[in-house]
């Protein structure tokens, strides 16, 4: 064992290791699959936290006989064990429930009992912790509130949410401002001092109520908590991370917060509020020529922190999300990758802050003015006036693929020549059932291949639909032959 994670080959070399009696935590990923990637840093780092327990890993797709064993269909999935025996699963990007069901197996910490700082994969730093919190809030954050909110009255949990919505900058600590009870409390506090913003604050110590409750209401389970505008940033590591990089004082002028003391002058904003170009700058004839330039090269322009395939900060997510929604293809520039084009598009712009959004040349703002235009309508509206079209998603493509046919099947290889078993079995039980089906080879296609288990939720192939609906895969097809409910249940 000895801090480190073990590659899962074969559901032999498993079974070995689960005689052995010794706790194993088995991580179910995919190589397509960001939540996994993610989660899979800290499920490293937690192996150096428990030393004395197995890490094994297990790629979904390449071992379906282990992922069937376990009835693995999404990923990440997490199956914990002792004395050879399952006692736990979860499904999902959560690192605190992941660390503290590690630390429980292991024996590390009592039922019931929060596992420490340490076990939170804390040594991976903040970075990790924020993106895969980030990625959870942002890309299932229904599905984390179902998991987390049943164990909260309702009386609690609005009282919690009047509490972060109290002030724009809000921060639960312990102690106050002036007598702060920790010194991370103390590091927080002195940053937003050093930033000029007004914020209120809550001294979690003097309510137990409420420093358990704001755990489990926003799946953070230390103290401080910094919010902004109803949002969390995080703890004291990320305040200080985004105070020396320079970021926080960014997403305070991105959310309207009033900095104090500010020497910057106030320059009123044209079109309504939207930004706009100033007429006398100060850049060079060069860099203003260079920046005209950038803003013209796609219809629709984002200047982001990042890439669209690697944002690098929430914000930047955002709009890349929401562009992606709107189906729109646009080009970006990575303002990290030139200071010059950085700074000079924030006087060139009028607009302080990133990311900025440009179609057709005309500024349309940051995140929270292109959230609130999507929300309205308004920014379908902007796209259609200018003449952007919707371009066909892999999305549209897949449904398109999966209503082609009432009965569609995804397989390895063609009906007449199948290059897996599984895929044979299921043409051969089709044909002997009468059954009608068109078919697409996912080995021809490595777009819709890896699209397809996403959209499914389904890790493996073959797939088969019915109506536009997912079946199963071969096992299911088998039951239902067995049964004699294969043609009837594809043909109703």
């Amino acid at each position: 064992m000895g801090g480190s994670v073990a590659e899962v080959r074969s559901k032999a070399e498993l079974d070995r290791l689960m005689e052995e009696g010794s706790p194993c935590i088995l991580h179910f990923w995919a190589s397509w699959c960001d939540a996994s990637k993610q989660m899979d840093q800290v499920f490293s780092h937690l192996s150096t936290d428990f030393p004395h327990a197995h890490f094994l890993r297990v790629e979904a797709e390449e071992q379906p006989e282990i992922s069937e064993a376990y009835s693995v269909s999404a990923v990440p999935y997490f199956v914990f064990f002792k004395d050879g025996k399952t006692i736990d699963t979860l499904e999902g990007a959560d690192p605190s429930s992941l660390a503290n069901k590690v630390a429980k197996v292991s024996g590390s910490i009592a039922p019931g009992d929060p596992a420490a700082p340490a076990s939170l994969g804390m040594a991976a730093g903040p970075t990790i912790l924020e993106t895969v919190k980030e990625f959870a809030k942002e890309n299932g954050s229904s599905k984390v509130k179902s998991q987390l909110l049943p164990g909260l009255s309702n009386g609690l949990e609005k009282r919690l949410q009047q509490l972060i919505d109290s002030q724009a900058v809000m921060l639960f600590m312990k102690g106050s401002p002036e007598e702060p009870k920790c010194g991370f409390s103390q590091k927080v506090v002195d940053i937003l001092k050093e930033e000029k913003v007004k914020f209120g604050s809550f001294d979690i110590l003097t309510n137990d109520e409420v420093r358990e409750g704001l755990k489990k209401f926003s799946n953070w389970p230390t103290f401080p908590q910094l919010y902004c505008k109803g949002e969390l940033l995080g703890g004291c590591d990320i305040a200080i991370a985004m105070h020396e990089s320079g970021e926080l004082k960014e997403v305070f002028r991105d959310h309207g917060i009033d900095i104090g003391d500010s020497n910057e002058a106030k320059v009123a904003e044209p079109n309504g509020g939207k930004g706009g170009i100033s007429e006398s700058t100060g850049l060079s004839a060069t860099l203003t020529s260079r920046l005209a330039s950038l803003i013209n090269s796609s219809a629709v322009m984002l200047f982001m922190k990042g890439k669209p395939d690697e944002p690098k900060c929430g914000f930047s997510r955002k709009v890349v999300d929401i562009l992606q929604q709107e189906k729109v293809e646009f080009g970006s520039f990575d303002i990290l990758s030139d200071d010059e084009v950085r700074q000079g598009l924030k006087v060139y712009s009028n607009w302080s802050s990133y990311p900025q959004l440009y179609i057709k040349g005309e500024l349309i703002g940051g995140s929270d003015i292109v959230l609130e235009m999507q929300k309205s309508g308004e920014l379908e509206n902007v796209l259609t006036e200018k003449g952007i079209t919707r371009k066909e998603t892999l999305e549209d493509r897949l449904k398109k693929l999966i209503t082609s046919s009432p009965v569609m099947l995804f397989m390895k290889g063609t009906p007449d020549a199948p290059k897996c078993g599984f895929s044979s079995k299921v043409v051969d039980a089709l044909r002997n059932n009468d059954v009608s089906f068109g078919s697409f080879d996912i080995l021809s296609d490595d777009d819709v291949r890896q699209g397809l288990k996403t959209f499914s939720n389904w890790p493996t192939f073959p797939q088969i639909y019915y109506k536009g609906e997912l079946i199963g895969g071969c096992d299911i097809v088998m039951e239902l032959r067995d049964n004699g409910e294969l043609k009837s249940t594809l043909s109703e």
